[in-house]
């Protein structure tokens, strides 16, 4: 892994103030740790390769040589940072994911007590979401109807993918958490089957199974078997290559989906695995879901996120323009 501190050359031409701890705060301090260590704490690849160039591009701005230097690092730096990022065009969902980032490193410092003073991103104003409705594509219902039908049910391969659609469909699971699943995270709860998923972060959470879902799985496992073979089998097992009893893949997930969205005719544009999470939020809070307890099913941090989904005022059929008479 590169180290982000690598860059020995400033160039943002915003120079480190001199050190503003005593002799005293200093005693105190733990030595700073790696960015690997921080680095080691995320759990999702994707997440950790994106938060070490938003790391990278924060070190080359300030021009930080050495991970010491953190301790330096102020309020006006970020902030600083933040105008350049906003020069550069980018996206408001982008800018806030790097100012995530260097809270969340410096959140770990402060918790390994080697900075002093808080977090110096805490305060800096992030850019609003560009539009309530978010970028990611949801699908009508006739368009969620006809992707769960698209498998073949008369083979395996059908059997599995018409579960992992349920699955993700009727309880809006990221691919990750869906590639994640074990048999054994089917659960019972007060006399009710649960899903455990293993979200972000390392967070449980438990999500009452559809039925329609828990009856494609069970059709699935009956056709399948291999629960009966490995002791703590994978939910979705791929079914080309050599097995290895690891299960479905992130990445096979998302192929399978845009493989019988085409299948199926549903053009639309940008359509993945996250659309069909946002097609279960929308259908959800349409058919008059509590927001609240959107949020919690999703395993969302923030309700703000939530809100992304919350199509419910700007439904086509409520426009004016069927409101228009002649």
């Amino acid at each position: 892994m590169n180290n982000p501190l690598s860059t020995a050359k400033c160039a943002s031409g915003v120079a480190l103030t001199e050190r503003r701890l005593t002799a005293a705060e200093f005693q105190v301090l733990t030595e700073v740790p790696a960015a690997t260590e921080w680095f080691a704490n995320l759990d999702n690849p994707r997440t950790r390769k994106a938060y070490q160039g938003d790391l990278s591009d924060f070190c080359q701005f300030i021009g930080l040589t050495g991970p010491e230097q953190f301790r330096e690092v102020t309020r006006a730096h970020v902030l600083a940072w933040r105008a350049a990022l906003e020069g550069r065009a980018l996206s408001g969902a982008t800018v806030r994911r790097k100012l995530a980032a260097l809270a969340s490193l410096f959140d770990h410092l402060l918790d390994s007590n080697a900075v002093a003073g808080g977090n110096p991103v805490h305060g800096v104003k992030r850019p609003k979401i560009e539009t309530n409705e978010g970028k990611t594509p949801a699908l009508g219902d006739h368009q969620a109807k006809a992707l769960l039908d698209a498998p073949d049910p008369g083979t395996l391969q059908g059997l599995r993918d018409r579960a992992v659609l349920a699955v993700l469909l009727y309880h809006g699971l990221r691919r990750e958490e869906a590639a994640r699943l074990y048999v054994q995270d089917m659960q019972e709860r007060r006399g009710i089957k649960h899903l455990r998923v293993h979200g972000k972060g390392g967070k449980l959470r438990y999500l009452p199974m559809h039925p329609v879902a828990l009856e494609r799985i069970h059709f699935y496992l009956e056709a399948s078997g291999h629960h009966l073979v490995q002791s703590e089998a994978p939910l979705f097992m791929p079914l080309r290559g050599k097995a290895t009893g690891a299960g479905l893949s992130a990445d096979g997930i998302y192929a399978l989906v845009g493989r019988y969205a085409k299948a199926a005719g549903i053009e639309v544009m940008g359509l993945g695995v996250h659309g069909l999470r946002a097609t279960a939020a929308t259908n959800a809070l349409e058919n008059e879901a509590d927001i609240a307890k959107v949020q919690q099913w999703l395993g969302h941090a923030n309700i703000s996120t939530t809100k992304i989904y919350d199509r419910r005022n700007s439904r086509p059929e409520d426009s004016p323009t069927f409101k228009v008479r002649y």
